[in-house]
């Protein structure tokens, strides 16, 4: 069991924040009268006691808390060991859901020009508020669910028009998370649903490809020859690197079952760190087209976390040949 060591809030974003006795958790909010509160996924930030010791040994003795812009301080947890989807409890009834570890700083802030440094981007945990209710410096904090961070963190994203308006329930998008659960070692963030409207699905894969820490985002639906398949249309949109390779085995694959396969116009790429795909709508279809490139994926995933060892085996002892080419 850990325990609340701080809560602060600032009324402005950019600054240090200041320490307050008590505080209110606010469902789908943040912490009452905090700058940084509203119902978007970064709704409350936590830092690791340990970590603010650290920096103090650095040197930086007289760091108060909210130096860096947190909002809750916990010591006797291991937040590091905390992945997307992990839950914590705080005080008697406030539940958080973990949504992000570390962020990008586009701007300096107030400690790096004090201090020189931040630990907030490398060290920092953002919790969406699931359940509320008042807190309390000395406060217990418990961890409820453990979702350990080696897992790949997968986002499901339905792409159906009649699904979104609730119409028709799309089978496709939960038998590929299904799949994914069972053949991948990952945590499923979200299964989301949207319609085929292009801006919208770019909006959705831009989303969860920056800052989340999402590793695979996989969009289902919308890749034929119909005028409102534009799935294929938002992701070249956003992506940085097409992936080729992986289009080509899902429709190799489903082309030895029917001559269709050449119709889809799935595509593949990368966004900073998250790899994106698409597949069609058909359930049937999409979890061939996953089949065929599951085997490939847990290494790519590596890669892109920043995997620097060697894709194949390395050799060794290979003297070479010394026949001139000539005479071969």
């Amino acid at each position: 069991m850990g325990r609340l060591e701080a809560i602060c809030i600032s009324e402005r974003r950019g600054i240090q924040k200041r320490a307050l006795r008590y505080g209110e958790l606010i469902v789908n909010q943040g912490l009452e009268g905090d700058a940084h509160s509203g119902p978007w996924h970064r709704q409350l930030s936590l830092l690791d006691y340990s970590d603010i010791e650290w920096m103090r040994s650095k040197g930086l003795q007289n760091l108060e808390p909210g130096a860096f812009g947190e909002n809750l301080v916990i010591a006797g947890i291991n937040l590091a060991s905390l992945g997307l989807g992990s839950r914590i409890r705080v005080g008697a009834t406030a539940e958080l859901t973990v949504t992000q570890r570390g962020k990008v700083c586009h701007n300096r802030c107030e400690i790096f020009y004090k201090a020189g440094d931040c630990i907030m981007p490398t060290r920092g945990v953002f919790v969406r508020i699931r359940t509320g209710g008042s807190v309390v410096v000395g406060d217990p904090v418990d961890v409820l669910e453990t979702i350990s961070p080696q897992l790949f963190q997968v986002v499901v994203l339905t792409v159906s028009d009649k699904g979104s308006r609730g119409e028709r329930i799309d089978t496709a998008g939960p038998a590929v998370a299904q799949q994914l659960r069972d053949q991948l070692p990952s945590h499923i963030y979200t299964n989301e649903i949207v319609s085929d409207d292009q801006e919208q699905i770019e909006d959705r894969l831009k989303h969860y490809a920056s800052g989340h820490g999402i590793d695979l985002v996989v969009a289902v639906g919308g890749t034929g020859f119909s005028p409102r398949d534009v799935t294929p249309e938002a992701v070249c949109a956003v992506v940085e690197r097409l992936t080729p390779g992986l289009d080509e085995a899902m429709r190799r694959a489903s082309f030895e079952r029917t001559h269709h396969a050449m119709l889809s116009r799935a595509t593949s790429g990368i966004l900073g760190q998250t790899l994106i795909l698409s597949l069609p709508g058909s359930e049937r279809s999409a979890i061939e087209n996953l089949n065929a490139i599951l085997p490939a994926l847990p290494h790519g995933l590596q890669k892109l976390r920043g995997d620097t060892t060697d894709c194949g085996p390395r050799l060794t002892n290979v003297t070479a040949d010394p026949t001139p080419v000539a005479a071969l």
